[in-house]
């Protein structure tokens, strides 16, 4: 039997395997591991014990250039003794990418680099970061993406095509359920969750302040400008896995305010709204109408609160409508499989590609831009 592929996926600080809710059996952050058979063996980026000196430093230099080197450079070993590099975002592929140049020539193991936001940030980096970056960036054997928004503004800004990656959810954690009714509550309950920095809450507050009609529970670690003036808002974070199916279960519908983005931010709260069989209200933007049509779930212009509002009490109107609508998100990410499972899956695919066109003899040679 040939020896099994050696990938390494290297993860943020703070995403030890060994530490990702310790207990539980949970695998890894983002469900890389359903990539481990007899083909792959997986290992994980760990992280360093750091005291507070330590600690200092290495944000220090990661807000200087942009990306987590010193988190590269302490899981060097099996980085450079992987044959294949799995990252989640340009904070990991990047650091490794500097790592490649700094320590030569030799063999070296391919590279995916997923992208996540550096492409929402791309125009306001000075000339200086785009020229570190597009030097760092014929490392990278592959580029992939999440959204077909990234995906073309690859092509734009580097010349480089990237391939698209659907994100996924944990079925386990999130499990399917198909409603036969919905009803919705009266007041109407609505849910708003995250803590992405693309979340439009001064556009979810405006819309529901002071109504009435609606309930609004919003869940969030960040700050929020707009203080609401009437009780029928809260906002308050919720922390840990069983408060936010919580949340989720108390809700008639889910609502995800955006700002204009790249990377179809939300799509983890869409994906947790429509496993749980709720209605999904979303701003229509970040590429997020590729996973799902206006026919599965409701789309809104950005910043219209007005929109938001009556896009929400609609849903009301027709009960039987609405639950037909969520039955076809739900057969919608089935389908699709928009899962961490297949997650896993089309990195394999991908490493895959990137193998046949190494080639069998090819000392570790690169591919692809990086020849």
């Amino acid at each position: 039997m040939n020896n099994p592929i050696k990938v390494n996926v290297h993860l943020f600080y703070g995403a030890d395997p060994r530490k990702y809710r310790q207990g539980e059996n949970a695998g890894c952050l983002y469900g890389y591991h359903f990539a481990e058979s007899e083909r792959y063996h997986l290992t994980y980026s760990h992280d360093a014990e750091e005291g507070k000196l330590r600690q200092v430093f290495r944000r220090a230099l990661k807000a200087a250039v942009g990306f987590d080197f010193l988190h590269a450079w302490h899981n060097r070993k099996d980085i450079l003794h992987a044959d294949v590099v799995w990252t989640h975002t340009e904070f990991e592929f990047l650091a490794i990418s500097l790592l490649f140049r700094l320590t030569g020539t030799g063999r070296r193991p391919l590279l995916l680099g997923q992208s996540v936001w550096l492409f929402d940030r791309w125009a306001r980096f000075s000339g200086l970061r785009k020229a570190f970056y597009r030097m760092l960036m014929p490392r990278v054997d592959m580029l992939t993406t999440h959204s077909p928004v990234n995906q073309k503004l690859c092509s734009d800004y580097l010349g480089r095509p990237a391939h698209l990656v659907f994100y996924g959810i944990s079925t386990q954690d999130f499990p399917i359920q198909n409603l036969a009714t919905w009803q919705p509550h009266t007041p109407l309950r609505i849910a708003a969750i995250g803590n992405d920095r693309d979340r439009d809450w001064d556009t979810l507050v405006a819309a529901f302040d002071g109504d009435a009609r609606f309930s609004v529970r919003l869940a969030t670690r960040r700050k929020v400008k707009s203080s609401p003036k009437s009780d029928n808002v809260s906002i308050g974070p919720v922390y840990g896995m069983e408060a936010q199916r919580e949340l989720y279960a108390w809700a008639d519908i889910i609502v995800v305010p955006l700002h204009e983005n790249k990377h179809v931010s939300g799509i983890t709260v869409i994906f947790e709204g429509v496993t749980g069989g709720k209605p999904v209200v979303a701003t229509r933007v970040g590429g997020l109408e590729t996973y799902f049509s206006p026919d599965e779930i409701t789309y809104v212009p950005p910043g219209d609160a007005e929109a938001l509002r009556n896009a929400v009490a609609d849903l009301t109107n027709d009960p039987a409508a609405t639950l037909q609508k969520t039955l076809r998100a739900t057969q919608r990410l089935i389908h699709s499989a928009y899962t961490t499972e297949n997650f896993a899956r089309q990195h394999v695919i991908l490493t895959e590609q990137l193998l046949l066109e190494r080639g069998p003899n090819e000392n570790g040679a690169s591919s692809g831009a990086s020849r």
